[in-house]
């Protein structure tokens, strides 16, 4: 035996390892749903700043900047007035139309947006997806946070329009009620939102049908109109009263313009619609969280 063998150290013995094999998890496996919550509440930070800093560059590239989040209704709100309220004489019976459009128009926008965002979230961030590991709701969530920020100049511009325009309208106590009618709209638009995600996700022929439901479910809301002129139906009149968007444009409208406290009925609706939107689309978007991207 040469000096060198003799120098080197002696083998060491392989000894067995026991592994559980029971607390091992499959990478990108869909956690329970309340370990899914508590997930999506430690990138809380992390949705509230993108949703900041996509609000501050998403009109970057237009000259005007974020003057478009304010022209966009306006210039809707005056091709509206002109064919509803001058060339189809839709303003018959309603005090102060310019008012009642405005209010329609830009809370109908501020939901129609975040739906809208939410439900294209997932497919317009797929690469995102398939490169880190987080749970997908944040990007739903987020969209619909960056929609709420984007709409607080939208609502501002609104209030203003109708306190400027005649007949003038003044400012009062009940206009505080638009921000928790605002609030369950948020969190109906994010519900519905979660919903579409994940359908989209599968079947994105649904994303270039959704502007037409949208445009649809806008003139069901009675933006240009008053309901009880045109509807006669009992069937449908009940129909368009279960609506929610209908249900917090009339909260807005009867805080607003008609400085009156809104029926119990509309905020009973419209919570009902909120809560139960969010827990279905919560609960149904998690059950797909490990197909997402896969496509």
């Amino acid at each position: 035996m040469s000096a060198e063998t003799a120098s080197m150290p002696a083998p060491a013995a392989v000894k067995p390892l026991s592994v559980d094999l029971r607390r091992l998890t499959r990478v990108g496996s869909r956690p329970t749903f309340l370990d899914y919550l508590v997930q999506l509440w430690s990138f809380r930070q992390f949705i509230f700043y993108d949703a900041r800093a996509r609000v501050r560059s998403g009109t970057r590239r237009d000259r005007l900047g974020s003057a478009w989040l304010l022209l966009n209704p306006v210039f809707n709100g005056l091709t509206y007035y002109f064919i509803f309220g001058i060339l189809l004489q839709t303003s018959g019976g309603i005090d102060n139309y310019i008012g009642y459009l405005v209010t329609g128009i830009f809370v109908f926008q501020f939901s129609a947006g975040a739906i809208t965002s939410v439900a294209r979230s997932i497919r317009s961030n797929k690469t995102v997806i398939q490169a880190f590991n987080f749970p997908r709701a944040a990007l739903p969530i987020g969209a619909n946070l960056r929609e709420e920020l984007s709409g607080v100049p939208l609502i501002l511009a609104m209030l203003l329009i109708v306190v400027v325009l005649p007949p003038v309208e003044l400012i009062g106590p009940l206009w505080l009620l638009i921000i928790p009618a605002l609030i369950l709209t948020s969190i109906f638009n994010l519900g519905i939102g979660l919903i579409l995600a994940r359908v989209i996700s599968r079947v994105h022929d649904v994303s270039h049908l959704l502007p037409f439901a949208i445009r649809l479910w806008m003139y069901g809301s009675a933006i240009f109109y008053s309901y009880d002129r045109f509807i006669k139906d009992p069937v449908l009149v009940e129909l368009v009263k279960l609506n929610p968007l209908y249900n917090v444009i009339n909260i807005v409208r009867d805080c607003v313009l008609y400085n009156r406290l809104p029926e119990w009925q509309s905020w009973a609706s419209l919570a009902v619609f909120a809560l139960g939107s969010l827990m279905v689309g919560l609960v149904f978007f998690w059950k797909g969280e490990e197909n997402y991207g896969r496509d």
